[in-house]
């Protein structure tokens, strides 16, 4: 993965720790520990790759898996370190690496793993089945993870509030509804990333040899709405708790999921 991704995490590393705390993402957070829950085994040995500073880290130490972080970013790292100790927590250890070549890790040698942030950094096809390939290896047979995609049909809507100019082009839209990857210079405000779809992402973690087991959207039906969910949650927070936990428990719905921001896939490693 580019020096280019790693540059922009290290500069951004209280942004990102932060970032699961706006209303929205809040969101992201509850869907995601959702499928944790209903997926992952009740304990074991869990890497985190692309860990960042360790917010599902710490979600998954709570719930008494014994986790291990993973991430490209060593302040990334070590901003996760300093949360671990605050909240008097143990990990199992916190390396940088990058997500095609895992070989810090012996093969078969986790329960399950997140990957929620490297599909989305990786604008080469070859190099997004090498991570896949990597993942597969350090999962045990029957292991289980959740793999993360950014879904251009969602950001088809989310654009509307964050980069409407882009809407100048009409090439723009259109371009949305296949599968393409943006370069930093594109994108202004974020790094170099690859926007997929729900068939091509599936597709990939199928060629892979990963069995679906399902997939969620992120921001359920909340997907495109982080100004109304910020006014929402300072005015009235018993509406936007509601709101929290109906979009977290309807997000694997097809009419949410596939125009959310981010599909958080849930695959498996088959056994022999």
């Amino acid at each position: 993965m580019s020096s280019e991704v790693r540059e922009f995490y290290e500069r951004n590393v209280e942004s990102e720790w932060e970032r699961l705390d706006l209303p929205l993402c809040r969101v992201e957070m509850a869907s995601t520990l959702r499928l944790v829950d209903r997926w992952f085994p009740p304990r074991g040995e869990v890497l985190d790759i692309g860990s960042g500073p360790g917010r599902y880290a710490l979600e998954l130490a709570r719930r008494g898996f014994r986790v291990t972080l993973a991430d490209l970013s060593p302040a990334l790292l070590e901003r996760a370190r300093r949360a671990f100790d605050d909240a008097g927590l143990r990990a199992e250890g916190f390396h940088a690496a990058d997500a095609c070549d895992l070989g810090t890790f012996a093969a078969a040698s986790c329960d399950a793993a997140l990957f929620l942030g490297p599909m989305y950094h990786l604008a080469d096809g070859d190099a997004r089945m090498e991570a896949l390939a990597e993942l597969r290896r350090v999962l045990r047979p029957g292991g289980v993870a959740i793999a993360a995609y950014l879904n251009s049909w969602g950001l088809l809507r989310t654009g509307l509030n964050d980069f409407p100019r882009w809407y100048r082009d009409a090439a723009f839209p259109r371009a949305l509804m296949e599968p393409r990857s943006y370069t930093a210079r594109e994108l202004r405000a974020f790094t170099a990333t690859h926007w997929s779809t729900p068939p091509a992402a599936a597709g990939e973690l199928r060629a892979a040899g990963f069995e679906v087991a399902t997939y969620a959207g992120a921001e359920g039906f909340c997907g495109g709405m982080a100004p109304q969910l910020a006014a929402l949650a300072a005015d009235d927070a018993e509406a936007y708790a509601n709101v929290l936990a109906f979009a977290a428990e309807t997000s694997e719905m097809p009419q949410y999921r596939d125009a959310a921001d981010h599909l958080h896939f849930v695959v498996r490693k088959p056994a022999p």
